[in-house]
């Protein structure tokens, strides 16, 4: 009983297969003997029936905490890596942290089983480490031989993966292997570039860093200081903003073209330059007359058509033509009227001191006749002493054509009536439509070109003259009228042509237009940078010229453009873009 008191707190021990009562009976005895025997008996006691080789822990048994297992530390990044004691990580740096504890049955046969089954070999591609195959094989990629992958690959990888939203520091070669500190590559060695909150590296302005060095005959064979290749040639520097695809525009990236290539692609550069600049804007006019132009042939009497001498519409006619006679009863009566008053002149002048009356009715019958438009020679025949004129012929006051005619032979025609209508077509008009983005380039004054169909390779001049203050709300277009000269009549109204609007000359930054890939939201240009690298950059653009385009920001005075075969080039840098977005790299 006593002894059963005083271990408590430990497990009772199993029934003997005896009994229940032998093995309390064997311990009553042996403890009488100890206390007979004292010291020995209490040796005897401890030792008896259990001792170390008897397979039991003692130590548990009687309440003893056993001896506590030896610590261990392993990378966070690496977990391959485990150490006794505190250290750094020969991988990528970083401190090892203590390792979680585990049974020592448990991990005793963990490590037997790693132990006894070896790891399968793995290759990955030195340049897109996220391609790995269990054998020897080419990366789909970029057709690099796969290499063996090192120690402790896959829980690297697990690692980088846990770690890969923290990661502040990423290889330029390698984008999967990424920290959170400044560390080396744990694959080429090179150092861990720091990235931005977008993800990409950062890169001071106006610096270019190199990374590493790369043969300009086998990319593949790279280092990390200058050197010459098996040919002599020197290896070329790679940079930073390259490895990342720096430049304005999205979805391409910074290419390199070896010269033979080049030749072979046709590629041309031109550089970009300062000087005098004028936008011009195409756009479709329709020749008009113009209004400013046009006669109306009236008469200011009444009276009957006798004669008819301008008989069809569209006949051309000159100043001073006759048009139609015709007689009139008051015109008639004025004749008579300034004749009667040049008899009366005579009169008077014989009585002395009467003469100036007789003139200021010569003077008042005269200036009716004039203000009914009869001709200047009827006028002067009738000054003369010609006898009154039973008709009047009407003359054409312009040179034109003749687009009206109201009038027949034997018409009565009253006071006030048009029988004629005139164009002068010397000067015409030309009609444009200009969107309302464009007006801001349209200036009255400003020089414009018009080339019709019907007379291939000849321009004509002219000059903008008015613009409509008013658009139209159907075609949101404002009617620009141009002016031109029409000596010869070929401009007919109604025609239909081509305008090219010029505006004042300025100095501006001008590119060729043939430099510029519009993609409808934007427009690229590839820069050359030197070393056959072409680097995407996004401009802004203002007016065209038809040949150049206004550069208004994106490029600086001097830089060289491809200007041919960018088609070719853009195609590159779109397939090499979308290569480092399947490695991961973007």
């Amino acid at each position: 009983m006593t002894s059963e008191t005083t271990s408590t707190g430990s497990p009772p021990p199993p029934p003997s297969p005896r009994g229940g009562r032998g093995r309390p009976v064997a311990f009553a005895l042996v403890a009488l003997a100890g206390l007979a025997l004292g010291a020995g008996g209490a040796t005897l006691l401890s030792r008896g029936g259990h001792g170390p080789g008897d397979g039991h822990d003692h130590a548990a048994a009687a309440g003893q905490p056993a001896e506590p297992a030896k610590p261990k530390y392993l990378c966070p990044m690496h977990p391959t890596v485990v150490s006794d004691h505190p250290d750094n990580c020969p991988l990528c740096g970083m401190k090892l942290v203590l390792a979680p504890a585990e049974p020592a049955a448990g991990a005793a046969a963990g490590q037997a089983a790693r132990a006894a089954a070896p790891a399968k070999p793995k290759y990955v591609c030195p340049m897109h480490p996220t391609v790995v195959s269990d054998h020897p094989d080419n990366c789909p990629l970029c057709g690099m031989k796969l290499v063996p992958a090192p120690s402790g690959g896959d829980g690297a990888g697990g690692g980088e993966a846990g770690a890969a939203a923290a990661a502040k520091y990423q290889c330029p070669m390698h984008p999967n292997v990424q920290a959170d500190h400044p560390a080396d590559c744990r694959i080429c060695g090179m150092k861990l570039e720091k990235l931005s909150e977008s993800g990409e590296f950062v890169v001071p302005p106006g610096e270019r860093k190199v990374v590493f060095y790369r043969s300009p005959m086998d990319p593949r064979q790279t280092s990390h200081t200058p050197r010459k290749d098996e040919m002599g040639m020197d290896y070329l520097p790679v940079y930073l903003d390259e490895l990342q695809g720096s430049g304005t525009a999205q979805g391409l990236v910074t290419v390199k073209i070896d010269p033979a290539r080049q030749q072979l692609i046709g590629l041309a550069t031109t550089p970009a330059t300062s000087g005098t600049f004028s936008a011009t804007l195409r756009t479709t006019g329709r020749v008009a007359v113009d209004e400013t132009r046009i006669h109306r042939v009236n008469v200011k009497f009444g009276g009957f058509v006798e004669k008819v001498q301008a008989d069809f519409v569209g006949q051309p006619i000159a100043r001073g033509q006759p048009l139609f006679t015709i007689y009139s009863p008051e015109l008639l009566a004025a004749q008579d009227e300034l004749a009667l008053a040049l008899r009366t002149q005579k009169s008077l002048a014989a009585a002395k001191g009467l003469a100036d009356n007789g003139d200021d009715l010569v003077a008042a019958a005269r200036r009716k006749l004039e203000l009914w438009d009869v001709p200047p020679a009827a006028v002067e025949r009738l000054l003369q002493g010609g006898p009154p004129e039973r008709t009047v012929t009407v003359v054409s006051p312009v040179g034109g054509v003749v687009t009206k005619k109201d009038v027949v032979p034997g018409q009565r025609l009253e006071a006030g009536a048009m029988p004629y209508e005139v164009w002068d077509l010397s000067s015409i008009w030309v009609l444009a439509d200009v969107y309302e983005a464009e007006l801001r380039h349209v200036k009255v004054g400003a020089p414009a070109t018009l080339t019709l169909k019907a007379y291939p390779g000849q321009a004509y001049q002219g000059r903008v003259a008015f613009i409509d203050p008013v658009l139209d709300p159907r075609t949101r277009t404002a009617k620009v009228r141009l002016a031109f000269a029409n000596p010869g009549g070929a401009l007919k109204p109604e025609m239909f042509g081509e305008v090219v609007l010029g505006t004042p000359p300025r100095t501006a930054l001008r590119i060729p237009a043939d430099a510029v890939i519009d993609s409808g939201t934007r427009s690229v240009v590839f820069v050359a940078m030197g070393d056959g690298k072409f680097q995407p950059r996004v401009v802004r653009l203002g007016a065209s010229d038809g040949d150049n385009l206004e550069v208004l920001d994106g490029l600086t005075e001097g830089e060289q453009i491809v200007t041919r075969a960018n088609f070719l080039v853009d195609s590159e840098s779109r397939l090499k873009a979308s290569l480092q977005a399947l490695a991961g790299g973007k």
